[in-house]
């Protein structure tokens, strides 16, 4: 199957003149198409909010990374309607609307920036049910109890002393990684490195902006922590390669115990943390599970 889908992104590089082309099939899930007009729409989507431009570097990357959201996309819907989930127009509207704010548009003005708006509906429909989806199963089954936020309140009083990064990472495979120090001189012109993240790491992070959170010193490999006992916080460091890729840091902050012995951890930041942490985990597995059980056909 891998062999299948790297011989495929060969052809996907022609996805935006795909329009002038004959519609044809470019994957199965659980027996629904992805077809090459889907894969076109969502390639206009993704591009409006990607801070890299289209050419020949950056198309192999960009279109693997839209048709494993438009997989994934098809999953999630599949798991939602199999659990009964619905979302109503409604939800789907606010959500529009809070989109084409966000991204400073006017959703009458999507058919002149080559938007589909069915498409970026059924993306927010898809999200929305996912969303509610684990959620149920979060409520049902990992609710944050007081003795849980006491035991990390604990662990954190006693972590105080050691010093700590509060790292966001992004990593590239080498056959991505064609422009590696491209994008890594990219990020240090432009401040939106949790955008780069979310669209283009290879990492389980990228769900969220690449942020790893505070690590303690002597819990990262040695490349990596020498790299950044060398940073100051906001600074992007080289590619680091390290086994089948590459990894881009971002130094957020330090915590130094000798410099901060008043520190107190909050118990509603603490909560919303472990919170935030099961939802993260859920959706992973539940993800994970779908994609081992579903029969997925790349055709060429």
């Amino acid at each position: 199957m891998k062999k299948i889908f790297l011989s495929f992104l060969l052809s996907l590089m022609f996805i935006a003149s795909a329009q002038a082309e004959p519609v044809k099939i470019v994957a199965l899930v659980n027996g629904e198409i992805i077809s090459t007009e889907d894969l076109s729409d969502q390639l206009n989507i993704f591009m409006l909010n990607s801070p890299i431009p289209y050419n020949a570097q950056t198309a192999a990357m960009i279109n693997q990374r839209v048709l494993a959201q438009t997989v994934e996309q098809k999953l999630k819907n599949q798991a939602a309607a199999k659990a009964g989930i619905s979302v109503s127009d409604d939800e789907v509207n606010t959500q529009m609307k809070a989109w084409a704010a966000k991204n400073k548009l006017d959703l009458s003005s999507l058919k002149t920036r080559n938007i589909n708006r069915q498409a970026l509906a059924d993306n927010i429909k898809a999200e929305i049910a996912w969303i509610k989806l684990i959620r149920n199963q979060y409520y049902q089954t990992a609710n944050i109890t007081q003795k849980e936020i006491d035991e990390a309140i604990r662990e954190v009083t006693e972590d105080m002393g050691i010093k700590k990064y509060l790292v966001s990472e992004i990593y590239i495979k080498k056959q991505n990684a064609s422009d590696i120090q491209g994008l890594v001189d990219k990020l240090r012109e432009d401040p939106r490195f949790e955008l780069y993240a979310a669209h283009f790491s290879d990492a389980p992070s990228a769900s969220n902006g690449g942020n790893l959170g505070w690590i303690n010193s002597g819990k990262m490999l040695s490349a990596i922590e020498m790299r950044l006992s060398s940073m100051s916080p906001g600074e992007i460091s080289d590619a680091i390669q390290i086994g089948d890729g590459y990894y881009i840091l971002k130094l957020q902050q330090v915590f130094d115990p000798k410099q901060n012995p008043n520190f107190k951890p909050d118990p509603q930041e603490i909560k919303s943390l472990l919170e935030n942490q099961k939802m993260e985990a859920i959706s992973k597995n539940k993800l994970q599970e779908i994609k081992q059980k579903a029969i997925i056909e790349f055709k060429q």
